[in-house]
C-alpha cells in the first residue's frame, strides 16, 4: 500500500474521530474539490472557452461544496456564500488588471529547460489563466474566513437579540481582525514551504536578491500571496456587513410572526 493511501487513511480516521459526521463530509469534500479543479483545468485548456467564466463557475461550485455540503444550508453558510462570491468578483477584476500590469503570465526562464521540447502556442489567454490560478489559490482562504466570521456572529446575535446592527457589524470586524493575521501568515508560509526547493536553487545559481525578487516565478507567487491577503482582508467587512444585515432582517421577520 502506497504512502498516499496510508496518509489518506490516517487523515480520514482523524477527521472522523475529531469531526464526527462533519469530518466525514469534509473528507469527501476534498475529493469533490479535486474533481472540480481537474474539470476546470480541462475546460481552460479549450481556447474557445473563457477561463474567467470557468473560474467563476468553479469557485461558485467549490464554495457551495465547502459551505453548504460540509456545514449544511443555514443562515451562516448563506451569508458566508454571498460574502465569498462578492469578494471573488471584486478581487477578480483587480487581479486581471494586476496580472496584466505585472506581466507575470506565461512561463518563466526557470521553466524553459523543462518545456523547450514543447510548443507554447496553446491558443489560450495566459493573462486570464494566471488570474484564474490566483483566484483558485485564494478561494479556500476567503471561504474559511467568511464562515469563521458569520458563525460566531450568529451566536452573538442568538445570545443577544437586542444588539444593534452597528454593534453586530463591529463584532464581526473585531473577530475578523483576530483571523486576519493568522490567515495571511498561513498563506505566506505556504508559499515558502512549497517553493523552498526553488529558493535553494536560486541560491545555488548565485542569484542576487534583486534577481530573485524580479524573477517571474517569484513575482507571480508573491502576487498570489498579496492578492490572497487582499481577499482575506476584503471579505472581513463584507461578511460582517452582510451577516449583520441578514440577521437583523431575519430577527425582524420572527418578531412580526410572533406578533
Amino acid at each position: 500500500m502506497s504512502v498516499l493511501v496510508w496518509l489518506a487513511i490516517i487523515l480520514f480516521i482523524l477527521m472522523v474521530v475529531i469531526g464526527g459526521q462533519k469530518g466525514v463530509r469534509s473528507f469527501i469534500a476534498l475529493f469533490f474539490n479535486f474533481v472540480i479543479l481537474i474539470i476546470s483545468i480541462l475546460f481552460m485548456a479549450d481556447p474557445s472557452i473563457d477561463p474567467i467564466i470557468v473560474t467563476l463557475i468553479a469557485t461558485t461550485i467549490l464554495s457551495c461544496i465547502n459551505l453548504f455540503y460540509i456545514n449544511e444550508i443555514n443562515i451562516k453558510t448563506k451569508t458566508a456564500f454571498i460574502s465569498t462570491m462578492a469578494t471573488i468578483i471584486a478581487l477578480l477584476l483587480f487581479i486581471i488588471f494586476m496580472t496584466e500590469s505585472a506581466m507575470i503570465q506565461g512561463f518563466s526562464e526557470e521553466q524553459i529547460e523543462e518545456i523547450k521540447g514543447f510548443s507554447v502556442y496553446l491558443g489560450v489567454d495566459f493573462v486570464k489563466i494566471a488570474a484564474s490560478v490566483i483566484i483558485m489559490s485564494t478561494i479556500g482562504a476567503i471561504t474559511d474566513v467568511a464562515i469563521s466570521i458569520s458563525s460566531p456572529m450568529r451566536e452573538i446575535y442568538r445570545h443577544n437579540p437586542d444588539i444593534s446592527q452597528k454593534s453586530l457589524y463591529q463584532s464581526g470586524v473585531s473577530i475578523g481582525k483576530d483571523i486576519l493575521g493568522t490567515s495571511t501568515n498561513t498563506l505566506f508560509f505556504a508559499f515558502f514551504g512549497g517553493y523552498m526547493a526553488l529558493l535553494i536553487w536560486f541560491m545555488d545559481l548565485n542569484y542576487s536578491f534583486g534577481e530573485i525578487v524580479n524573477s517571474k516565478i517569484f513575482s507571480g507567487e508573491m502576487v498570489t500571496i498579496l492578492a490572497a491577503g487582499i481577499g482575506v482582508a476584503l471579505v472581513i467587512p463584507i461578511t460582517s456587513w452582510v451577516t449583520a444585515l441578514v440577521l437583523m432582517k431575519a430577527g425582524a421577520k420572527e418578531e412580526e410572526k410572533e406578533e
